[in-house]
């Protein structure tokens, strides 16, 4: 109990740590600015959730600290582009004939300038944003976890593990017989590995975006092209495994022949059914994650919202800023899990839906027996 008190204070100390380096990185850079201005709450929560060239280090609201990443661009007119994004500064500077735009539909992306110095285009993009990098550190990160823990377990695999070990192995063992197991059916071995690396490479996304300090703070699971990748994967092992009578049932299903002929009502109803699963996987992860990150960032703005209202008021609203966002980031910690959990376990139930086979005939002897 005593352990658990310890951990509990220190995710409290370290949330609250986060919630005011949050406040801190959200202080505009030019303090005379600041004094002129009001925050746009609205530019600033997305200019948080948007992705950019660049990885924001420290901050403390005069200076700014950030990784340059890697812009690799190619252009039809004048080929292929490789430079640091520190070449670029937001709408001001351009190089080799680039800029990031700094509005239009083109705003925080690279764009090419023509000749002329007016008309841009965008050239192809593949430069490695801050997403890019945080999904690549992740995944480096879950795989050194998960070798480390096997090669623990590996060591003595009948002696019960401790501490991280133990804490992985208790994760795995549930989810593969309180998820995948039940959800998938006999088949569900065939499945655990994929399952248990979606479950694990969600959490571990979900928790790092939690975290505003370097390395974290991207919003990689918020983003939809993420979630649009994971989806569209367990689309693909859904349907390139599905069993025969899973396609039976799309195709011919088990209904009145007028439903089907002459007009395939029914069927055209289960070939959209195909693709709207995979679209609310991708659409409930991204909305719940990137929901929760703008609801920190609102709440954090509220201590520079009420600077004009009175040094009472602001100190008020400061106060229940920082409660009020630390209650909300225990919150995403559980979401954080919650989240992981339900597009493994939908993702489990679709899988196992695919794999249903055909049911035995009814003998006449069967059914008397019934009788």
């Amino acid at each position: 109990m005593k352990r658990i008190m310890i951990i509990a204070g220190f995710i409290s100390l370290a949330l609250l740590f986060s919630t005011l380096s949050l406040s801190a990185a959200a202080l505009p850079v030019n303090e005379e600015a600041a004094g002129r201005e009001e925050l746009n709450v609205k530019e600033m929560i997305l200019h948080h959730l948007a992705d950019t060239y660049e990885w924001q280090i420290v901050s403390n609201g005069t200076k700014e600290l950030t990784l340059p990443l890697p812009v690799i661009l190619y252009s039809k007119h004048t080929g292929w582009h490789f430079f640091l994004s520190s070449r670029l500064s937001h709408g001001e500077s351009s190089y080799q004939g680039f800029r990031i735009g700094a509005e239009g539909k083109y705003a925080g992306k690279i764009v090419e300038i023509a000749s002329g110095g007016e008309d841009v285009t965008r050239p192809l993009d593949l430069s490695l944003t801050k997403n890019a990098a945080s999904l690549l550190f992740s995944s480096l990160l879950l795989m050194l976890l998960i070798l480390g823990v096997a090669r623990a377990i590996s060591r003595d695999p009948l002696k019960p593990q401790k501490g991280f070990a133990g804490m992985m192995e208790m994760f795995v063992v549930m989810l593969q017989e309180e998820l995948i197991r039940p959800a998938v059916g006999k088949d569900y071995a065939r499945y655990t590995p994929y399952l248990l690396t979606l479950f694990f490479f969600i959490l571990i996304n979900n928790l790092i975006g939690l975290i505003p300090l370097f390395p974290g703070g991207a919003n990689v699971t918020g983003n939809i092209a993420v979630t649009m990748v994971l989806a569209i994967t367990t689309f693909l092992v859904v349907n390139c495994t599905g069993s025969k009578e899973y396609y039976k049932e799309i195709f011919w299903p088990d209904v009145p022949v007028w439903l089907k002929v002459p007009f395939p009502l029914m069927p055209l109803i289960e070939v959209v059914g195909l693709f709207t699963k995979p679209f609310a996987l991708m659409i409930r992860l991204f909305a719940n994650i990137m929901a929760g990150h703008a609801i920190v960032l609102g709440l954090t703005s509220l201590v520079f919202i009420s600077v004009s209202l009175g040094s009472a008021i602001n100190a008020s609203m400061t106060a229940a800023s920082v409660l009020f966002t630390v209650f909300i980031d225990f919150v995403e910690l559980l979401v954080a899990f919650i989240q992981a959990y339900v597009f493994t376990l939908l993702s489990a139930v679709f899988i196992g839906l695919a794999r249903v086979e055909a049911h035995p005939p009814v003998s006449s002897e069967s059914a008397h027996q019934a009788e």
